[in-house]
């Protein structure tokens, strides 16, 4: 592996994170398969990015991808890789629980918006689903007859006793 070959593969590793960052998997998909291509499969780096590509993998609902490659990551040359390669399957085999629908926010593919944020397909913005007024609590006024305005000796109690305690470990030191 050359000089160059190392540093293009991390440019795309950096473009794939990039990609990531900004919800457009499909591209961070493709940037981490060059980097790793280039940067060799078996080196620390490109465990790195290989565990990066598990993710992005995961992120488009790619799931046998994903565990096909933490496989893969379970037998990596490097240590930490291995250990990521161990969780990360972990995770992805784990049972799926049934959550209600209102638990789960659904992040879209963002890959069909350009940086000007409009849709390259046509439509200039993203449909804006309507939002639901909250309700106001209807909480009572506090009757100021109901306040407790005596002092509180407990506290006066409290602070004379933490004074003695201060002044005597000063007086004994």
């Amino acid at each position: 592996m050359t000089k160059d070959s190392l540093n293009v593969a991390r440019t795309y590793y950096q473009q794939g994170q990039n990609a990531f960052a900004r919800g457009r998997y499909r591209e961070a998909v493709q940037q981490f398969e060059e980097a790793v291509a280039l940067a060799q499969a078996t080196t620390p780096l490109g465990g790195e990015i290989q565990t990066w590509l598990v993710n992005a993998y995961s992120a488009l609902d790619r799931e046998a991808e994903a565990i096909a490659l933490c496989e893969v990551l379970t037998r990596h040359p490097d240590l930490e890789t291995r250990k990521q390669g161990k969780a990360l399957l972990y995770i992805l085999q784990a049972p799926k629980l049934k959550r209600p629908g209102n638990w789960v926010t659904k992040i879209p593919d963002l890959d069909g918006i350009t940086e000007d944020r409009s849709l390259s397909r046509g439509s200039s913005s993203l449909p804006v689903p309507p939002s639901k007024p909250q309700p106001r609590s209807e909480e009572k006024p506090l009757d100021p007859t109901q306040i407790n305005r005596q002092d509180n000796r407990f506290l006066w109690v409290a602070l004379t006793v933490i004074g003695m305690l201060l002044g005597g470990v000063l007086w004994l030191s």
